[in-house]
């Protein structure tokens, strides 16, 4: 659809009614004069009209010689996606720009909202045509971390907010629970640190004292001295009520009960721990009259990288939508921004831990279990995760995009084996995500299964891998 000029200026521009009838690009051949300040302005009426169309808007302006008799042109060209600016020409410089427009993005946008779905057929007169289908070289940027502003000062300021959204939420669940402790296991590791910090900023809220918090370390086979120590002056440092209770005993006793082979290291091994840990909590909370602290992130529901019924269980999971990639930079926002240098070092270290279970026994007292070794890397992980999710996308369409924000991180076959790694678990663990726990939303993309992602918990995951494969068959 075409608007002319000031269109897009007037108080119900044209573009509205045909963007409700299904128009998704619209296009402006204006003559928009320079004054001082107009391009701001201008600017600015293009992401909002894109933004709030849901649409592509492509605005071509009147530049180098047009008549100055009073007025003069600039040229500003502008190219919106969504609220987006994807391409800009810089003003007084008469020249082309090129970008590419997301048609499926905007109407996964447009499914979601209820303007678009309610609106009524009006009538308008549409002219068919055609449209040659090729391969487009995208100019535009493609973030490998879409969850992570690549901006240090908005990264900043997002790690900030979401730090106050999940305290938020956490501290209005321990007041409506009239809970007097919160307990958390603490393991060294990314997520439980997480869930510990955010826990101290909701007592600190509450007016509670932090030595009510209760953390709990639980040393068993896997566990190695780096991350003992690392959790036990953690605690000590944010003032919370350190317990070390080893599990090791009660564990063998189980498989003594149950007969398992305590040299069988298979699932049997890893899950007995997470589960035995998870009670301990859980009991220690009904000895406090207190609440667990759910750690798992987001990548790992998505993953299904969590025991069902022990790690994957808590009374109010506080990182349940927040991913992995989010997870290191939070912690580190904490690090740099707390005040206390010994704290710092204690969060910096973890930081340089390697993310893991620790559920096997460790090699030379280092750790042997590395996730990422075993699932593949976090990175991919979460964009995979964010752009099935956000917009809806397609396995192919999905990578595509992450051959060209990866390149010369990761090469297409790998890139193409983790997707279909990520494919497979994703359906194969919804019954985990299913029954989840309560906790925060604090971004777009979440899974809860209460308002944010409805799936059968036996949903095939034929079409997807069959859609995957056909990258391969067409090349």
């Amino acid at each position: 659809m075409a608007e002319i000029c000031e269109d897009v200026w007037s108080a119900v521009p044209p573009g509205i009614e045909v963007a409700l009838e299904g128009a998704v690009v619209i296009v402006n051949c204006s003559a928009s004069d320079e004054t001082i300040g107009k391009d701001s302005y201008r600017r600015s009426l293009i992401e909002g009209q894109s933004a709030r169309l849901i649409c592509g808007y492509v605005y071509a302006n009147a530049g180098e010689g047009e008549s100055t008799t009073d007025l003069v042109f600039g040229g500003h060209n502008l190219i919106a996606e969504n609220g987006t600016i994807l391409k800009e020409s810089r003003r007084f410089e008469n020249g082309a720009i090129y970008s590419e427009i997301d048609f499926r993005r905007l109407l996964s946008e447009r499914r979601k909202n209820t303007t678009f779905q309610a609106a009524e057929k009006m009538g308008l007169k549409r002219i068919p045509f055609d449209i040659q289908v090729e391969e487009t070289q995208l100019t535009r940027r493609v973030s490998s971390r879409p969850f992570v502003p690549a901006d240090g000062k908005e990264r900043a300021e997002r790690c900030e907010e979401i730090l106050m959204i999940q305290a938020m939420g956490l501290k209005k669940r321990l007041s409506h629970a009239h809970a007097r402790s919160a307990v958390a296991g603490i393991s060294g590791g990314l997520d439980s640190t997480l869930a510990l910090l955010v826990t101290a900023k909701a007592f600190d809220m509450l007016g509670l004292k932090r030595s009510e918090i209760t953390a709990v370390t639980m040393p068993c086979f896997g566990t190695t001295d780096r991350t003992y120590r690392n959790a036990c002056r953690m605690s000590v440092k944010l003032g919370a009520r350190l317990r070390e209770i080893p599990i090791g005993d009660s564990v063998n006793q189980h498989f003594a009960d149950i007969g398992h082979d305590p040299g069988d290291h298979s699932v049997t091994f890893e899950n007995a721990q997470a589960r035995e840990r998870t009670q301990v909590l859980m009991d220690v909370a009904n000895q406090t009259g207190g609440i667990v602290i759910g750690t798992g992130d987001m990548s790992e529901l998505a993953l299904g990288w969590a025991t069902y019924n022990g790690d994957h269980m808590s009374m109010y999971g506080v990182n349940a939508s927040v991913p992995k990639t989010l997870v290191r930079h939070l912690v580190h926002y904490y690090a740099d921004t707390c005040g206390d240098g010994e704290l710092k070092e204690v969060l910096y270290d973890v930081l340089d831990t390697p993310v893991s279970p620790e559920l096997l026994p460790p090699r030379d007292g280092e750790i042997a279990q590395k996730t990422e070794d075993l699932v593949g890397p976090y990175e991919l992980h979460d964009f995979f995760l964010y752009y099935l999710l956000r917009f809806g996308y397609e396995p192919a369409k999905i990578y595509r995009l992450a051959r060209y924000a990866f390149q010369g991180e990761y090469d297409e076959e790998t890139i193409y084996r983790w997707l279909e790694t990520f494919l497979r678990r994703f359906f194969a663990q919804q019954f985990k995500r299913s029954c989840l726990p309560d906790g925060p939303k604090v971004g777009t993309v979440a899974l809860s299964p209460r308002g944010d992602w409805r799936m059968p918990s036996d949903a095939s995951v034929a079409g997807w891998l069959e859609n995957l494969k056909s990258v391969r068959r067409s090349r």
